[in-house]
């Protein structure tokens, strides 16, 4: 089976008890996550070769995060061990009307102060037929974004597969400089992942007619997005999630798929949150999941959202969904009954 590699920062996640606010925290509950560590996670859980690729500090911690990624099945062998310090963030999940926060401690981390010449691409990409990069690795320096396109480059110099996810982070970088390191990046990307906010901050392309804050997702507008985003760079796909914000507990998920002929939409979910972060995470690996695996462009995205319904429902940044589930609720399972 060929390797699927991902490439980006693993952190420490701190988060107060349940719903409570940072105000109120005593003490906070421990995971790691972080969004391409996300997608490995979920590829290994469905039974793909996935591979991680990172830099973390030779220290406890450092094993610790390596350690929870051996144990859901990634491949570690290329992570690399250097640097004073792993990313940390902090996490005050959101209910009802009150949004949910995030700060970020993840200045001077190891993975940002990675370089190129830091990683042997050739060796990551030997056997490899696909790789998984973020917006969010880039957003983290000069260094990280020049190391993120030194490993492009030597992807398409071996004929492997890359996907991009758009994850726009305003509290990492401003619109004007992820539109600069981004727009640079694309030319190696075969499949595009975004949503409304991704292509508008970065790349100035907006959905017409479209308030998410209101519920109000207007598929036509959807639809010149994604073909903007493919005139401009050449995108063989474009994947578009498509969140209706009801409250921070209640959202409407759904998603689009352009393969440059056509447009498919999935069905919509009604979804009551558990946990949205790692959402679009999820979405990313069951696309690269259902592409890898021959799916049609129909069945691929209703795979994907499906995925990224059933992850709203997880603690954590990583989905554990099964591929039975899954499929299940991809076949219109989604009653939620008891299974004996």
């Amino acid at each position: 089976m060929s390797r699927i590699v991902c490439f980006g920062e693993i952190m420490l996640r701190l988060s107060p008890p349940g719903y409570l606010r940072f105000v109120q925290a005593n003490s906070f509950d421990v995971v790691y996550g972080g969004g391409e560590a996300n997608v490995s996670v979920s590829l290994a859980n469905y039974g793909m070769n996935a591979a991680f690729v990172t830099r973390v500090p030779e220290n406890p911690i450092g094993d610790s995060a390596v350690n929870e990624l051996r144990r859901f099945g990634v491949d570690t062998q290329f992570v690399s061990r250097g640097g004073d310090r792993l990313g940390i963030y902090f996490l005050e999940k959101g209910a009802s009307q009150r949004a949910s926060k995030v700060v970020y401690d993840r200045k001077y981390s190891a993975i940002s102060e990675a370089k190129p010449g830091d990683i042997d691409w050739m060796a990551v990409f030997e056997g490899a037929s696909w790789f998984h990069f973020t917006g969010i690795t880039p957003a983290l320096g000069d260094q990280p974004a020049a190391l993120t396109l030194e490993a492009l480059k030597c992807a398409k110099e071996m004929g492997v597969k890359v996907s991009c996810d758009l994850n726009f982070r305003k509290n990492l970088w401003s619109p004007v400089k992820a539109g600069s390191v981004m727009g640079e990046l694309m030319q190696y990307v075969d499949v595009c992942i975004a949503n409304e906010e991704d292509a508008e901050k970065v790349f100035g392309i907006k959905a017409d007619d479209t308030d998410i804050s209101g519920g109000k997702l207007n598929h036509g507008g959807y639809k010149k997005v994604a073909a903007e985003l493919r005139r401009r760079f050449g995108f063989e796909k474009v994947a578009i999630t498509l969140r209706g914000s009801i409250s921070a507990s209640d959202n409407i998920w759904a998603a689009m798929l352009y393969d440059g002929t056509d447009y498919y939409f999935s069905k919509s979910y009604p979804v009551h949150i558990v946990d949205r972060v790692g959402g679009g995470d999820s979405f990313g690996g069951g696309l690269i999941y259902a592409l890898s695996n021959g799916y049609s462009p129909a069945d691929t995205i209703e795979f994907a959202t499906a995925a990224s319904c059933l992850k709203h429902s997880i603690e954590g940044d990583f989905n554990h969904a099964t591929l039975s589930e899954v499929k299940a609720l991809m076949g219109g399972d989604g009653s939620g009954r008891v299974q004996r």
